[in-house]
């Protein structure tokens, strides 16, 4: 019988990790657990994102655990920092830091049939140090959305000024008085393209095809509205029930034919408020073309309102083809000079959990896996189990 460093090892201290983490106790009272964390704190995405602007498009009365509800959110929808200290605050609740090891990465993990346990191995980011963990269940709380899609541009070797992405925000760039080039029109650059705008001397903004923007009132709660969650029985469980159920009334819009009239409202309303909030010569690039459904929808956080500075440009059929030494080039030609040029290109949702190497039985890749019998994508029973990686959990949320 080999001796196990831990019963369960944790992949992440992000809010899948620790929400595992916090119920393995609640539930059972056990802390027979490790988890591995590759940065140097918990809460995940809420720790690694610190882009000007970055915050949730989920209520946090509702993006928070219904264990550990927080009568103290400052408004409906928070900044990252709030929803990081949140998690934070939930990990110190519970004791669970001293079970977490930060800084540290899993290399590759493989089951051991004979033995029916998992050996991890992890490497100390700080020190570069490898080594292995036993355990008798392995659980990924990895988001998909962790690693950056890279620069696929020509040139990019070339470009002299700061190139980087979205998730891996450069923070010694001072954009006030700079000319910015954004690369995307996804959920991130509408939360930072408008703070930019307001001191960059000019930005750039370079779109693919239109997103559906929905209007997104963020009102600031009063002391008086906390109180009333804090001390009011099931207030803060109604006042959650109702943001559950404001956000489950369109699910009935994704029925291919039942839900059609409903893609048309929503289509509809889209189109009015693109047109009420930004300029006319964008509509076409603003306005989707594609079913409603198919692409997440984005929260406006004052991105279309800032379309009308004169300092912004948003370009939709002129795409770039390669950076330059000072900026991009466009597929008519045009250049267009850069300080720095922000990749908000989104992430490699695709290989998911890339890049560890999860070996199951008769040392079966995972990716070979995938790639086999779904085409690459990743699927499991139930989003937990994938057959052949016995006691191997994912969780995605």
């Amino acid at each position: 019988m080999v001796d196990l460093d831990t019963d369960v090892l944790i992949i992440g201290a992000g809010m899948s990790g620790l929400g595992l983490a916090v119920q393995l106790i609640r539930t059972y009272g056990y802390r027979d657990f490790e988890i591995v964390e590759k940065v140097a704190d918990v809460g995940g995405t809420w720790l690694v994102n610190t882009y000007p602007g970055c915050g949730c498009d989920v209520a946090s009365h509702f993006y928070s655990y219904s264990f550990e509800l927080n009568p103290d959110w400052s408004q409906k929808f928070s900044m990252r920092s709030e929803i990081q200290a949140y998690f934070r605050g939930v990990a110190e609740k519970y004791k669970i830091v001293p079970h977490v090891t930060f800084n540290t990465t899993v290399e590759r993990a493989d089951w051991n049939e004979a033995g029916q346990y998992w050996e991890t191995t992890l490497k100390n980011q700080q020190t570069k140090e490898t080594y292995t963990k036993r355990s008798r269940i392995l659980v990924s709380g990895v988001g998909n959305l962790s690693v950056p899609r890279d620069c696929e541009l020509p040139g990019a070797d070339k470009y002299k000024g700061n190139l980087f992405h979205s998730a891996l925000w450069d923070h010694s760039f001072d954009w006030k008085d700079k000319d910015v080039v954004v690369l995307g029109n996804g959920c991130s650059a509408t939360q930072f393209v408008p703070v930019m705008a307001e001191d960059s001397r000019s930005l750039t903004q370079f779109a693919r095809q239109p997103q559906y923007l929905a209007e997104r009132p963020n009102p600031v709660y009063s002391s008086a509205f906390k109180a009333l969650m804090k001390y009011m029985p099931f207030a803060m469980r109604l006042y959650r029930l109702k943001l559950y159920a404001d956000m489950e009334k369109d699910f009935a819009s994704m029925e291919t034919e039942g839900g059609k009239g409903i893609r048309q409202g929503l289509i509809e309303e889209n189109e009015r408020y693109v047109k009420r909030m930004a300029p006319e010569k964008y509509w076409d690039a603003l306005i989707p073309k594609h079913e409603i459904g198919c692409k997440r929808k984005v929260m406006d956080t004052g991105y279309l309102e800032c379309l009308h500075r004169e300092n912004v440009e948003l370009i939709a059929e002129d795409p770039v083809q390669e950076l330059t030494e000072d900026g991009v080039r466009t597929k008519s030609g045009r250049e267009v000079h850069a300080d720095a040029i922000i990749m908000a290109t989104g992430f490699q949702v695709f290989r998911m959990l890339f890049p560890m190497e999860i070996y199951g039985q008769n040392s079966l890749s995972l990716q070979k896996f995938w790639d086999e019998n779904h085409q690459g994508a990743a699927q499991a029973y139930l989003g937990t189990c994938i057959p052949g990686f016995p006691n191997f959990f994912t969780l995605v949320c």
